[in-house]
């Protein structure tokens, strides 16, 4: 379902849905941007982008898609690879950035769920949003296929000539990844992922 058709249907539940949502994006791009100013590029903060606003992040095609099938993306945040420091490392770093927001966020949801429950049936509804969000994004970003993080994440490690070889990839990298979500055939990786995001969370407030 469309978001659009959820706030012509139910328009609180299309505010505790879009709102977390749209934030939990900007949150993860936020993040990129953040960990690239503290290893050397200051390219998203001069464009300013380190910002909560989502003005500055909401993308007008990934919007639109988002509205009209729950599916969609912010605008990445601007990243100098060449100014970060150390080169691999920093790109490994700056990948995983938004990936580790995610998964705080997640975690602190479930943490807070743990510590005040029994909470009001609002409060309990907008921390499981949030935490099924947040594990959500995470687990798609962890996707080894260009430009998803875990795509980046996976270069840092390659040698030069795989790394480049991989990259050329990246033009065709959101077909590919919308043929194969139509395909279903991106299912048991997403639920894999969750499957150990889910499994830290619980290790950590075990």
């Amino acid at each position: 379902m469309g978001l659009v058709t959820l706030l012509l249907q139910d328009p609180l539940t299309f505010a505790m849905l879009a709102i977390p949502l749209l934030y939990s994006i900007i949150v993860h791009e936020l993040a990129h941007g953040w960990v690239a100013a503290r290893m050397g590029d200051p390219t998203a903060r001069l464009m300013g982008r380190l910002t909560l606003n989502p003005l500055r992040h909401l993308d007008p095609l990934g919007t639109l898609m988002l509205l009209l099938f729950g599916f969609g993306w912010a605008k990445p945040v601007p990243v100098n690879l060449d100014l970060v420091r150390p080169g691999r490392l920093g790109l490994i770093l700056v990948s995983a950035a938004g990936i580790v927001a995610n998964f705080c966020i997640a975690f602190a949801a479930v943490l807070a769920y743990r510590l005040w429950s029994p909470l009001p049936e609002s409060a309990d509804q907008l921390l499981g949003i949030l935490a099924r969000i947040n594990i959500m994004l995470a687990s798609f970003n962890l996707i080894p296929i260009p430009p998803l993080d875990g795509s980046k994440i996976l270069m840092g490690f390659l040698p030069e000539r795989l790394r480049y070889a991989f990259a050329r990839i990246e033009p065709y990298g959101f077909f590919i990844i919308i043929g194969l979500l139509y395909l279903g055939a991106l299912d048991p990786v997403i639920r894999f992922f969750r499957f150990l995001i889910l499994a830290l969370i619980a290790l950590l407030i075990s």
